[in-house]
């Protein structure tokens, strides 16, 4: 019995051959300038055609609360809130990915809740994922934003 246990531990321990970290794997960027991500932002989303690759070389490398400040800089500088101006510049699947990383992970989570019960049938996978991986004290705040939310979770 005591061998059973220990295989299925390990099953668990090695899902898709690797371990996951138990530490976070989105870090603060060392050389973190928000000034200067904010200038490079503004440069890449006014280049005719957009240059998509600074976008994602910024926002990919920079935690949660980084990208915030980032978005505070930036509606200083260009008067126009970092949001709006990704959704206006992107489109498709990046459009979705770099106004996802621009929010909470609650904010995140209410909005994919919203999405799964918006319109016609329910995203049932996406349901289940985040209902049954939260803990309570994540779903009561999932929850809260959810309900309290005055702007457009889905942006």
């Amino acid at each position: 019995m005591a061998l059973v246990s220990e295989f299925l531990g390990q099953l668990t321990l090695s899902y898709g051959g690797e371990v996951e970290p138990a530490f976070p794997t989105v870090v603060p960027a060392q050389d973190f300038d928000p000034d200067r991500d904010a200038a490079r932002l503004d440069t890449a989303i006014k280049t005719k055609g957009v240059d998509e690759q600074t976008i994602i070389d910024i926002l990919t490398r920079r935690n949660y609360n980084q990208r915030r400040e980032i978005a505070f800089v930036y509606e200083r500088l260009a008067k126009k809130d970092l949001m709006a101006a990704l959704k206006g510049a992107l489109s498709g699947s990046l459009e979705s990915l770099m106004l996802g990383l621009m929010k909470s992970t609650t904010q995140f989570d209410a909005s994919e809740l919203k999405a799964s019960m918006k319109g016609l049938g329910t995203d049932e996978e996406t349901l289940i994922e985040i209902v049954c991986s939260r803990s309570n004290e994540e779903l009561a705040e999932i929850k809260k934003v959810y309900r309290e939310s005055t702007f457009d979770l889905l942006q």
